[in-house]
């Protein structure tokens, strides 16, 4: 059984509880990251802090806790928990408060951290290649709720994970407002064409994933690409050689089917393959931790 940090102390996994009155949990008010964990290296950590720290100013959330306490928290519960491969949940909320919806009415936010071991995927996928469909639920407009904002309010992608299980597949591609390329429900969507590698901007309504911006900055200057961001129309995703994704829990995965459409070979493409490859030798060995 894990120890959970919250709310300054280690408590059994089962002793771990929010109020029923915490606004996370009666309105989706709060924010978090998931974050991996290679042979004891934190991948990203700052990175995720930082964004989290983002997120909750943008909602105007004080966690009571500066970025370098965190970062500590973090560090002490994944000791704790002897954790040596497997994936953190980092969690601010909103905190107790009244069942109206205002948020100032709620004096201290809730903080906990999780670690577990973690598999989104089974191995055949990484080698075979994942099939996934197109969902009919577009994102949720960026006007209306900023994606860059990585808050505990899903249900967006749930209706659309939904879709996906519905299908019988794990995961759904879904398109912005205006019909372009968004994201999947989880992952950042990659398309390789005639040796080219394409990845949809920010502004299609997209979380810009660490594990997207590691595989853009990192990963694919290594194999000698650069990745262009650009908008992406369905179309193009359907005609492309090769399809990939990208997130923290999912890492590097190629597409083989959308729907009914085969992608390139129906198998994981040379290129996928490259980075995948890549980016596990590179988080295996030494992951960095900035």
């Amino acid at each position: 059984m894990s120890k959970i940090w919250i709310n300054g102390e280690f408590v059994e996994s089962s002793e771990a509880k929010v109020s029923v009155y915490d606004h996370g949990l009666l309105y989706g008010d709060g924010c978090f990251e998931g974050i991996r964990i290679y042979n004891r290296k934190i991948f990203k950590l700052r990175s995720h802090l930082q964004r989290m720290f983002e997120s909750a100013a943008a909602i105007r959330l004080h966690p009571g806790y500066s970025i370098d306490e965190l970062e500590e928290i973090v560090r002490d519960t994944v000791k704790v928990n002897d954790q040596t491969d497997g994936y953190i949940r980092l969690v601010f909320t909103r905190g107790t408060g009244t069942l109206g919806l205002n948020p100032f009415l709620c004096p201290k936010a809730t903080v906990f951290c999780i670690t577990e071991t973690i598999k989104l995927y089974p191995k055949e996928m990484y080698e075979d290649g994942m099939s996934i469909i197109v969902a009919k639920r577009p994102r949720m407009h960026q006007d209306c709720l900023d994606p860059q904002v990585k808050s505990l309010n899903y249900l967006n992608n749930i209706l659309a994970k939904i879709e996906a299980i519905d299908a019988g597949v794990l995961e759904a591609l879904m398109l912005n407002c205006s019909g372009e390329v968004s994201e999947c429900t989880g992952d950042n969507i990659f398309i390789i064409k005639d040796g080219k590698i394409s990845t949809p901007p920010v502004s299609a309504g997209i979380l810009n994933g660490i594990t997207r911006k590691f595989v853009i900055e990192d990963v694919a200057p290594k194999l000698g690409y650069i990745i262009h961001e650009r908008t992406i129309t369905l179309e193009e995703v359907l005609v492309a050689d090769e399809v990939f994704l990208t997130g923290t829990a999912a890492e590097v995965i190629g597409v083989s089917h959308i729907g009914d459409k085969v992608m390139g070979t129906g198998k994981v493409g040379p290129i996928t393959s490259a980075f995948e490859n890549e980016f596990k030798n590179r988080v295996s060995k030494n992951a960095p931790e900035d």
